[in-house]
């Protein structure tokens, strides 16, 4: 639970909220940025040589559409929270949040008085360390990685639904104190707590709804990747062809344009990198690490995880 000082600061009108409901009838864009397009500056928001920080959603006023030159988090503290992007409206609920990349545009629903939404606002430098805690081959490092070093320049959002997950939620809080009572370690302390978001996350990929602007090849290889991190046991080109009503072998082709890998290797990727967790952090026998990531073959197994590790399976668990 958030302690009773921040949540007063949290709950308290702002001097921008208490001229709202004095009568201002439209946002000041001059708190947001200098440009005459409503492209928010993190440079506006952040205190000076800061990569991260928090500030409360102003209340009671729709914001028009924007966009922003940082990577936006919306988390939902308590009440509700409703915006627009491209026409879709999407309303989070208490304990649900929103990442948005720096290409998104989106317009907000006002929001009443307890309707608490706590924004993240993260320059991409701050990813530079905490990608390194990630492997690549999941949805989040794909988002933030696409969004941060290729020229991809379209919307998208991950929205998690993870109002239940009392581990992601105890994470958050934890950040917000980091932040709103900063001391002398808050600053390694955020990049950790963080990264370890990140990968509560990431373990979380049945809760998480996926959209890109104006590109639906985009959409269907993070359907593929989605797939393949859920139920890459079992997983085949056939049945994730027939979930995205496409024929198979246009699928693979896809896969193979946007990755460079087609279907068996995109899914042996997955399958060894998730056999190496379970060898380091499970008290699984090989046997029972080979079944639990779908291969039936032992001899394939350790040929080819002695290719990608240059050890064997064995040597890699002592």
């Amino acid at each position: 639970m958030i302690e009773a000082d921040i949540y007063n600061k949290l709950v308290q009108f702002t001097d921008e909220e208490k001229n709202i409901l004095s009568g201002k009838e439209e946002v000041d864009k001059s708190i947001y940025t200098d440009n005459r397009q409503f492209i928010i500056d993190s440079n506006k928001l952040l205190p000076k040589g800061e990569l991260i920080d928090i500030r409360k959603h102003t209340r009671f006023i729709n914001f028009p559409k924007h966009t922003h030159n940082y990577i936006e988090f919306n988390y939902v503290y308590e009440g509700k929270f409703t915006q627009i992007i491209d026409g879709k409206k999407i309303t989070l609920k208490k304990g649900e949040m929103i990442f948005l990349n720096q290409h998104i545009t989106h317009e907000i629903e006002a929001s009443k008085e307890k309707d608490i939404i706590i924004n993240f606002i993260i320059k991409p430098e701050f990813f530079d360390y905490v990608l390194t805690l990630l492997d690549d081959e999941n949805i989040i490092s794909k988002f933030i990685i696409t969004t941060l070093y290729t020229n991809y320049d379209k919307g998208e959002y991950l929205y998690f639904k993870v109002s239940q997950n009392s581990q992601v939620q105890e994470i958050l809080e934890k950040i917000i104190l980091e932040l709103y009572k900063p001391n002398i370690m808050s600053k390694a302390a955020t990049k950790l707590l963080v990264g370890l978001l990140l990968v509560e996350l990431i373990r979380s990929t049945k809760d998480i709804e996926i959209y890109s602007v104006n590109n639906y090849e985009k959409m269907m290889i993070i359907t593929v990747f989605k797939y393949i991190d859920e139920f890459y046991d079992k997983a085949s080109l056939y049945e994730i062809a027939e979930r995205l009503n496409q024929p198979h072998y246009k699928v693979s082709k896809l896969i193979k344009k946007h990755t460079g890998m087609n279907f068996k290797e995109l899914l042996q990727e997955k399958r060894l990198s998730k056999a190496a967790e379970l060898l380091k952090f499970s008290n699984y026998s090989i046997t029972q690490v080979i079944e639990l990531v779908g291969y039936e073959n032992p001899t394939y197994f350790y040929n080819i995880f002695k290719q990608k590790y240059g050890v064997t399976p064995r040597k890699f668990k002592k």
